[in-house]
């Protein structure tokens, strides 16, 4: 059942520019504009297609499905697995989806015709994430038997590093857009590793919360590279990457935080927890600027579109997709 709706609030922020206004002598008027449920099965992953109008979710119940966000139909599904797929990405360069899901397996699938690519097991547990690299081909796997893999689709999807440091399930990992050679990875033992892709030992550990961390996303500004971690003690923390320090604790969920994500256009943090509701936070002061119920219960992933104002959740109960625009009722981060 496809179901569309629009509704309307404000929020200030720093431009797409990157130019600061004061809060409140020169707000910058933002609204969240529309809003489009997919219904489905619980959504573990969502995904952006760069030039399609499509968003890829990953379903508890073993199917990768492709929502046509403008028709509002179903694109695209295929059954993947009788296990819960936890995670998918689009390689748009070789028109692949990838997916890794509880049965240990990478599989990867031509979405224009849904045919079997590869397929083969990649880990001795869960699948938690996967990580594209934005120009290499390579992606990073993480996984509840506590490594993170790298794997060259063009040696033949030869593991060719194995990361080892974890002592707990390795939740989430993400390339640092400000170096590509190095990563960063979040797990339940409540530490990030940062890591080299050409040494298989850590650089750094930071012990950052004192639950598990659920996810992890960079964010840079003024030049500076930040993280940013979600944790089961339902805080979010904003890490300056040099110094080594936690800069700012973003608090107001009340349950685990399961997704953190930068929107670089934007200029926000944008957060969700299993207590159902979305944070979003202005980058620069770390301030909420406003919450936002997803009406589809917990909510477990976060995706944006590069170079536009869509950001799509991935919750119990479907998909939900936004468009956040000034107030103006431009629908582009660049009007």
């Amino acid at each position: 059942m496809n179901l569309c709706f629009f509704f309307f609030f404000s929020l200030r922020f720093v431009s797409p520019l990157g130019h600061k206004y004061d809060e409140l002598s020169q707000p910058l008027e933002l609204q969240i504009e529309k809003e489009f449920i997919q219904k489905s099965d619980r959504v573990k992953s969502v995904d952006f297609h760069p030039t399609q109008p499509w968003v890829l979710a990953s379903l508890y119940s073993g199917t990768v499905c492709i929502w046509n966000y403008h028709s509002q139909t179903t694109e695209k599904s295929v059954k993947v697995t009788d296990s819960p797929v936890r995670t998918a990405k689009f390689v748009a360069r070789e028109h692949w989806i990838v997916c890794g899901s509880d049965d240990k397996f990478i599989r990867v699938f031509d979405y224009n015709t849904m045919a079997s690519v590869k397929e083969f097991e990649a880990h001795e547990d869960y699948i938690r994430s996967l990580a594209v690299h934005p120009t290499f081909p390579f992606v990073l796997t993480a996984s509840d038997d506590k490594l993170i893999k790298l794997w060259d689709w063009e040696k033949n999807w030869e593991c060719t590093q194995t990361f080892e440091g974890h002592s707990h399930y390795v939740m989430q990992s993400a390339f640092n857009p400000k170096d590509l050679n190095t990563f960063a990875s979040a797990s339940l033992d409540g530490t990030i590793q940062i890591w080299n892709m050409d040494s298989s030992a850590a650089k750094f550990t930071l012990d950052a919360h004192e639950k598990g961390i659920n996810c992890i996303d960079y964010f840079i500004t003024n030049d500076k590279v930040y993280l940013i971690t979600g944790s089961d003690d339902f805080t979010v923390k904003v890490w300056d990457y040099e110094t080594k320090t936690c800069v700012q604790i973003l608090e107001g969920h009340t349950n685990n935080v399961t997704a953190v994500c930068f929107h670089p256009e934007l200029r926000i943090i944008i957060t969700a927890s299993e207590d159902g509701t979305i944070l979003i936070w202005n980058a620069t002061t770390f301030r909420l600027q406003n919450t936002l119920s997803s009406g589809l219960e917990r909510v477990w992933s976060i995706g944006y579109k590069k170079g536009s104002n869509q950001v799509a959740f991935g919750c119990d109960n479907g998909t939900l997709i936004v468009k956040i625009g000034n107030s103006s009722g431009c629908d582009s981060v660049n009007c």
